[in-house]
Parts: C-alpha cells; structure tokens; sequence
C-alpha cells in the first residue's frame, strides 16, 4: 500500500491558533493543509476555521438560490409546494442536522419559505402559520423549524440511549443557540 500526500490533509496549531507556515511533506511531496483543501468526512466539511458558522450561511444562500430556482420553473403552485417539500426541505435538513447552526438560521430560512409558499398559493400576506401548517390540508406541510427541533431531540436521544457504554457516558452538547436547549426540551418530553 501506497501513501498519496495529496489525498491527504494536514492541520498545524500552534498556541490555539491555525500556523499557516508549517507544511508536512513526504516523499518529496507537500501535504495539502485543510485551509487549501477543506475534508469532506462523514458529510461534514472540516475548513481551518474549525468553526460551523460560515456552513449556517452557506445554508441560507442555499435555501435562497433553491427557492428562487423553483419559483422561476413553469410549474403551477401546489407543484412548486410538492417540490418545496418533498425535495428541498430535505436537502436542508442535512446541513441543519449534522452542523451546530443556530436556530434564528433557521427562522430566516423558515420566512423565506413562507414568502414563497404564499406566493405560490396565491394567500394573501396575512395568513396566520397556524392555517399554514395545519395537518387537515390535502397538502399537509412540515415547518423546516419544526423538522430541526425534532431533528436535534431525535439525534440527542439517540446519543443518550446508544447501546454503546463510551458513546453513553460522553454527554454530547448540541448547539442550537440561545432560544432553544435541546435537553431542557427531551428532558421535559421524557416527564
């Protein structure tokens, strides 16, 4: 078996903070640092900031250029709501899941949403989110805020309760922000 320094990445810290200056090499041959080629390892993207705050706006850009993609297609308004749901909601709860993004991302991301599903349905702009989301409709619709809070409580409870002794002992601590703790909400669930 061959070692390939370019499929692989270095990371130098020095003094709590990223040295650009020193490289790694190995038969001659530079490793790339993770500042030059950010890793992609079990779907999330490791950058020499080491930080997921740049990912939560990548996420709402995302979210912006999809919904104006879909609402520049020649489909009628339930279609582009068939489209919001069952494919862009999804491909943002990924990016939601596996990063530590705050959850006023989220409720930015959830007004863009509502600004374009009323748009498309042609209600007018005072439409309460109550009648928005009510599950009674032939197109019942998810909430992504609400997708994200489930999303976090399933993912803390699956930690929680693993079979695994290591993984049972370490208390994972997910971030949400300062509007909503993830345990305070599982823990009141389980009473």
């Amino acid at each position: 078996m061959k070692f390939k320094p370019k499929k692989s990445r270095s990371l130098s810290i020095r003094r709590g903070k990223v040295d650009e200056a020193t490289t790694f090499t190995v038969v001659e041959q530079q490793i790339p640092t993770v500042s030059q080629e950010p890793v992609k390892c079990f779907g999330r993207w490791y950058d020499s900031s080491m930080k997921d705050t740049r990912r939560g706006a990548e996420t709402l850009e995302l979210a912006s250029e999809s919904l104006l993609a879909i609402n520049k297609c020649g489909l009628h308004g339930k279609f582009k709501i068939w489209c919001l749901q069952f494919m862009l909601i999804p491909k943002l709860l990924w990016p939601l899941l596996v990063y530590d993004i705050c959850s006023s991302t989220v409720e930015a991301i959830e007004a863009k949403i509502i600004k374009y599903t009323r748009k498309w349905l042609g209600v007018p702009p005072g439409l309460s989110d109550v009648a928005m989301y009510c599950r009674k409709l032939k197109l019942p619709m998810k909430s992504i805020l609400d997708e994200y809070k489930c999303g976090k409580a399933r993912l803390l409870t699956m930690l929680e309760e693993s079979d695994d002794p290591v993984v049972k002992t370490v208390q994972p601590s997910l971030k949400t922000g300062r509007k909503g703790k993830v345990t305070e909400v599982v823990d009141n669930a389980k009473e």
